[in-house]
């Protein structure tokens, strides 16, 4: 089973938005699937910075379409989003330089912070995208 599994309560209503949190979580799966099989570093490497790109490239949507909808809570959500980035960016240089291992714990918050991200902020944009002709 995988770690982090998609279901429909994680639904924002934003099709192409419930697209990228699928993917994150699949990107997820498999840098969790990487850790447990215990494969090198160079490729926990490659795949945890696939991850960070993705994350970013995602953010920098949802921001685009705040943006371009006049979404009210823009400002507080990209401090969330900025927060996680720093946080991300920390634990991967971390890891490249020797002093992390990526463990279950670390799985473990990026699932806790992905998981309540979704339910406690991004579900809220959805019904101002979908009303802003977003669906």
């Amino acid at each position: 089973m995988p770690f982090m599994v998609w279901n429909d309560k994680l639904s924002v209503g934003v099709k192409l938005i419930d697209n990228d949190h699928k993917k994150l979580l699949g990107m997820a799966n498999h840098l969790y699937d990487a850790i447990a099989a215990q494969r090198g570093k160079q490729e926990l490497e490659r795949i945890l910075s696939e991850l960070v790109e993705y994350t970013t490239f995602h953010f920098a949507r949802e921001e685009e379409l705040f943006s371009r909808t006049g979404y009210p809570e823009a400002a507080r959500h990209k401090i969330e989003h900025d927060e996680l980035t720093t946080q991300v960016l920390r634990i991967q240089a971390r890891y490249h330089g020797g002093s992390q291992a990526l463990t279950l714990e670390v799985m473990i918050f990026l699932k806790d912070w992905l998981f309540d991200h979704i339910l406690g902020s991004d579900v809220r944009f959805g019904p101002h995208f979908n009303a802003k002709g977003v669906q």
